[in-house]
């Protein structure tokens, strides 16, 4: 993955972030609150020799001290040490347990001893920690007393008592609340990007390149009330979705198809907007002056005669059966060059009538008495319908539903066309958000202006309804070809 794939998971999942970094500070937050405070309390004792006048006798008897000193550190915690301790203060403990309490030091190349305690009671770890510091210098002396002998050749001197701290030295509230801040932080980033790596579905138009080397021509921007206007291009032209639609019919026109403009339009698996897509466009190119031929080839699940709301009951079927001619069953849609051939009555054999020579000289036909020529045909993966219909046009155009289709289906429907050595013209984007991070328009592929209404004001109503007087004393478009 590159860097902005990276930020656009940590924008897209930046809530779980929050939440898991508040969560860490939370959970720190009470387990240092929850502890008993701990006081650390260190006393220090220097180690020099009795005797010695001269330098050289002061550089053995540092020597000798420090060899010594390694040795003292470890006698600290020795009962010899521990128990006229615990005598003293009246300690309820055992040698042994006040002995985990209990730590002592020695700086490299120095002759001194820090002996800390920890407690619970700030003033009792000061107390011991002197007590053991006194209790220290006491066996040492007795220890390096020689035989027959009355002092010691080491004299052990405190040099620091312990006092009473104020503040606990554990638990340390800030450093553990920054502590839990930074492994929240860090499972939240690591949850973020394990689910990203685990989602299969196809969000941005990288994850189409890397399912497939088809260009993506179109991508129509998702709108919440599209089930309520599916007919978006012509019940309002000005919406985000229908540039959308306007964008992909200027770039289908500078698709190399080798002279022919006959695409079948169809998806991985149904809902993915394949018809709304088809009708929409047929609609733009139509407003752009094309003459266009609108198919239902889904003799499966028509939808067109529904969406247009047109009769449907004769159509494409009663075509290839020789029932009907086309000039008796595609009809003119409104006030545009665009003539639909409905589905028909749903036959039991689709895909032999789709992949019939009856079909292949009737989109022959189409090709030549239209500039362009639009079969809404059924899901890839489902049926072999389109993949037998794309053979025959030029190419076929797959509508892959953003945040929804997974890239295993994808690969599954390409495979299909690539199979039957059907070319395939492009990729359509659908449902594809305006904002966020999984926006296409977030990545530069969008347009400059972005979804924004158009900034000219509408028509006066006076204009308006002139506009439409003359629209209807216009002569209608060329009739359908009679095949």
């Amino acid at each position: 993955m590159e860097l902005s794939d990276y930020i656009r998971i940590l924008r897209k999942n930046w809530a779980v972030i929050v939440i898991a970094t508040l969560l860490g500070v939370g959970v720190a937050a009470v387990f240092s609150l929850t502890r008993t405070p701990v006081y650390t309390a260190s006393s220090t004792v220097f180690v020099s020799t009795q005797a010695g006048g001269t330098v050289q006798e002061l550089q053995q008897g540092s020597n000798f001290t420090q060899a010594r000193v390694e040795t003292y550190v470890n006698l600290v915690k020795t009962p010899l040490v521990i128990e006229p301790v615990i005598t003293e203060l009246g300690l309820d403990q055992t040698a042994a347990t006040l002995s985990k309490d209990i730590t002592a030091t020695s700086p490299l190349n120095t002759t001194l001893i820090t002996i800390s305690v920890t407690d619970s009671d700030p003033v009792r770890a000061a107390d011991t920690a002197n007590a053991l510091a006194a209790s220290l210098t006491s066996q040492v002396e007795k220890i390096e007393t020689p035989n027959g002998g009355s002092t010691s050749p080491v004299r052990l001197t405190r040099v620091q008592d312990a006092t009473a701290p104020s503040v606990p030295s554990s638990p340390n509230v800030p450093l553990n609340i920054a502590l839990g801040a930074l492994i929240g932080l860090a499972l939240g980033i690591g949850f973020a990007v394990l689910r990203a790596v685990l989602d299969t579905r196809i969000r941005t138009q990288r994850d189409v390149e890397h399912v497939t080397e088809a260009p993506i021509i179109g991508a129509i921007a998702y709108d919440a009330k599209a089930k309520e206007r599916p007919l978006i291009v012509h019940d309002d032209p000005h919406s985000p979705r229908s540039e959308s639609f306007r964008a992909l019919r200027t770039n289908l026109q500078f698709l190399d198809m080798g002279g022919r403009a006959s695409f079948v339009i169809t998806s991985s698996v149904p809902t993915e907007g394949k018809t709304t897509s088809t009708i929409n466009l047929a609609i733009a190119l139509a407003d752009a002056g094309k003459r266009v031929a609108l198919i239902d080839t889904d003799l499966r699940r028509p939808k067109v005669a529904e969406y247009l709301g047109i009769e449907g009951g004769a159509g494409l079927t009663d075509v290839l059966i020789g029932r009907a001619t086309v000039a008796d069953v595609m009809l003119p849609w409104g006030q545009r060059s665009l003539f639909v051939l409905p589905a028909g009555k749903i036959p039991p054999n689709p895909s032999e009538l789709l992949g019939s020579s009856q079909m292949q000289n009737l989109l022959e036909a189409f090709e030549r008495d239209f500039d362009v020529v639009l079969c809404d045909a059924p899901p890839l993966l489902p049926v072999t319908d389109a993949a037998i219909l794309a053979r025959t046009t030029s190419g076929a155009i797959v509508v892959v539903a953003a945040g929804r289709t997974n890239k295993r289906q994808l690969e599954g429907a390409i495979d299909a066309l690539v199979t039957v050595d059907a070319k395939v013209a492009g990729v359509v984007m659908s449902m594809v958000p305006t904002r966020g991070p999984d926006s296409y328009y977030s990545y530069g592929y969008g347009y400059g202006y972005g979804y924004t209404a158009d900034p000219t004001p509408p028509p006066p109503v006076a204009e308006r309804r002139a506009e439409r007087r003359a629209e209807r004393r216009r002569p209608r478009p060329d009739s359908p070809p009679a095949t």
